[in-house]
């Protein structure tokens, strides 16, 4: 793990250097993946250098508010709370008008994510710093993410690193010293986009999800060599079609480390 902590940090040092960045942008959401990549900035080129917003909803729970504002703590971040719930219902209600009918849920929640990768950007624009996007490499596969919302930024830091190893790198990096409140590590992820919304009401339990993920990238097995090995029919052809479906957004990411 601290291989691949120093890999990361290296990684974003030498690629903003390279763009002329010294510093970042990030929405931090009370989740593990802002978090880890708030914690990587803050470690790569110091805390104060990494502008950080809690974008909340009416969706975002107390816990999201007291892990975003621990994280900023911790890390001595530029932290930043900003209530986005009245931009979200006047564009809803735009679109209901333009519809002529009422807003499918899915728009609404892309909705939320867009809004918050313009406010990003807007204010790498005003002000200068390179917006990072906190995907993973779990939700990049299954394209369990939203274009123009939680893929805008200029760049991926891990974006290539399983879930699954995330939580690992989360609790190593906790051990040298804490700077990660312990609720944003044993927390059921959530993108708070709906009501008491979870990961796994879409997909599968993350550690099945990304055996089965690298399977079939990064072994290049087939289908069925897959299920022959034991694994579930339904669920290798489930993970299998997601991945084949999201191709269009992956080819729409960020550079990724």
């Amino acid at each position: 793990m601290q291989k691949l902590w120093n890999d990361l940090k290296n990684g974003l040092k030498k690629y903003l250097s390279d763009n002329n960045f010294n510093k970042v942008i990030l929405g931090l959401s009370g989740g593990l993946d802002s978090a880890i990549v708030a914690v990587l900035a803050a470690d790569a080129i110091g805390g104060q250098n990494v502008k950080a917003i809690m974008m909340k909803t009416k969706y975002t729970s107390d816990l999201s508010l007291n892990i975003a504002r621990g994280i900023a703590k911790f890390n001595n971040l530029d932290y930043q709370e900003l209530d986005i719930d009245n931009i979200v219902d006047s564009e809803i209600n735009f679109l209901q008008n333009s519809f002529g009918k009422d807003v499918k849920g899915i728009v609404q929640e892309n909705l939320q994510a867009r809004i918050r990768g313009q406010i990003l950007m807007a204010y790498s624009n005003q002000n200068g710093g390179m917006v990072l996007a906190c995907g993973n490499k779990s939700e990049a596969l299954t394209g369990y993410c939203t274009l123009y919302g939680d893929t805008c930024g200029g760049l991926m830091p891990i974006g290539n690193i399983y879930k699954s190893t995330i939580f690992e790198l989360a609790k190593w990096r906790n051990s040298i010293n804490v700077v990660l409140p312990e609720e944003v590590i044993s927390r059921a992820p959530s993108a708070e986009l709906t009501h008491n919304q979870k990961d796994e009401d879409l997909l599968p339990p993350y550690p099945l999800l990304d055996r089965i993920l690298q399977k079939i990238t990064d072994e290049k097995l087939s289908t069925k060599e897959i299920i022959a090995q034991g694994e579930d029919k339904d669920l290798v052809e489930r993970v299998n079609n997601l991945v084949s479906r999201s191709s269009f957004k992956r080819n729409q990411l960020p550079p990724i480390l």
